[in-house]
């Protein structure tokens, strides 16, 4: 009898024993390719030795030093590494350990930033439908899946949504993806203008959108658009790269490919690459400034922030996606993954799209393709998925409530950047096999 809280009670899981590379072990002996990453998290592999190493090295050294006492020669240089790599612009970091706790600073970062230069009215947050941003209150209250906040409803602070960049079921037939994106686009500026432009705070966006939408990437010149309007109004952008970003879709930021640069973005999964828990919130000079010339704080902390075994094993992470070897067999184990489940699924009447960038790629399945009707979502066909992929030894990320947090069902795969072109076929045999098994359960 387990005394732990499974997410799903009695829930009979198998126990992880080991992992090397893009496998994890069982007890029993059994190896599971790790298709999604388990949530997007491992980056570098399991096991790499260069990171195994640098966490030795920190161990030996130091493991915990309290950041009201201390600064570490891990976190500083993490934090260095990660200014190296980041868009012009995102000057400071602020280390936290993990996504949900790193959104919750990003809007309290945001929320203090107006008041130290004394605009208290701004309070406002806009996000998007059907994104997720975290599970504490603030991060749960931003995100937009309706299924997620349901219950949680009455706890939730205020919080404002627009439509996502959704083009597979959004942008109409006729309607070209820049005239989509400008469409979004007012949407939202029509919405800042509703509440008040001097009252609107943030507006939040995932650059590719993971768990909610599976890899659900933007439109044309949307997020340059987005931009323009937030500087037009004082609002300030911050992106969520927790699940998309640290090279998971080929670069080490992900809105380096839109071409923008937000005031505020939140890394985490990817970059501690699973091996201990971490994330980060960069922020622009203006905010850093804000800071030190006001209040001389940021009004904000958790215990284990900045921990130095983490700082080093993330700093070992980040170094190694960085290398161009690296991002450069995401793209190409990408471009593999993407062709590969169009040529198996591709004329599926059960598969709609097939989606993403670099190593992280969404099929969103239906009832019916012509008409894009999603299946019965008492038939749970994304748990289904989940099971008949793990009976094949495959891990795989498959969630329900694509379409409005209740019908819909798509798959995540986000497997290590060090995958080979073998272990991404067999992602896609299994995963098209267990498709199938379950369509037909």
């Amino acid at each position: 009898m387990t005394r732990i809280l499974h997410r799903g009670i009695g829930a009979e899981l198998p126990y992880a024993a080991s992992a090397q590379g893009v496998y994890i072990t069982d007890t029993t002996g059994r190896r599971y390719l790790d298709g999604s990453g388990g949530a997007a998290v491992t980056s570098v592999g399991h096991a790499h030795p260069e990171v195994l190493a640098a966490m030795r090295a920190q161990i030996d050294s130091l493991c915990y030093a309290h950041t009201s006492f201390f600064t570490t020669d891990a976190a500083e240089a993490l934090a260095e590494k990660l200014v190296d790599l980041a868009p012009e612009g995102l000057d400071y970091v602020y280390l936290v350990s993990g996504g949900s706790e790193a959104v919750e600073a990003a809007l309290k970062m945001a929320r203090q930033y107006f008041v130290e230069i004394n605009q208290p009215q701004r309070r406002h947050i806009i996000a998007r439908r059907q994104s997720y941003h975290g599970n504490t209150i603030g991060a749960l209250a931003t995100g937009g899946n309706a299924m997620r906040r349901q219950q949680f409803q009455p706890l939730l602070p205020e919080t404002h949504h627009v439509s996502p960049c959704y083009a597979y079921r959004d942008r109409a037939t006729d309607e070209s993806p820049e005239a989509y994106a400008a469409r979004l686009a007012e949407e939202l500026e029509a919405k800042i203008l509703e509440l008040g432009a001097d009252e609107v705070m943030a507006f939040v966006a995932e650059p590719v959108v993971g768990a909610t939408l599976g890899a659900v990437a933007s439109e044309a010149d949307y997020f340059k658009r987005v931009r323009a309007i937030c500087d037009k109004y004082g609002v300030l952008l911050i992106l969520d790269e927790v699940m998309c970003g640290m090279g998971r879709t080929g670069t080490v930021f992900a809105c380096e490919q839109d071409g923008v640069t937000p005031d505020i973005v939140t890394i985490a999964k990817g970059l501690g690459g699973g091996y201990q828990p971490i994330g980060a919130v960069m922020l622009s000079a203006n905010i850093y400034a804000s800071f030190a010339n006001g209040s001389g704080l940021f009004q904000h902390g958790h215990t284990y922030l900045g921990h130095p075994v983490a700082a080093a094993a993330a700093n070992k992470v980040v170094e190694i996606i960085a290398r161009p070897e690296t991002l450069a067999n995401v793209n190409a184990m990408g471009a593999r993954l993407q062709s590969g489940l169009e040529a198996a699924l591709g004329a599926s009447p059960h598969v709609g799209d097939i989606r993403g960038r670099g190593l992280f790629r969404g099929i969103e399945l239906v009832a019916d393709r012509e008409s894009k009707t999603p299946f019965d979502p008492a038939r749970k066909l994304h748990a289904k998925i989940k099971r008949q992929a793990m009976a094949r030894g495959l891990i795989s990320y498959p969630m329900g409530g694509t379409v409005d947090g209740i019908y819909g069902d798509h798959i995540l795969l986000a497997p290590p950047y060090i995958i080979e072109p073998g272990e991404v076929d067999l992602i896609i045999e299994r995963i098209a096999e267990a498709i199938e098994a379950a369509i037909a359960e």
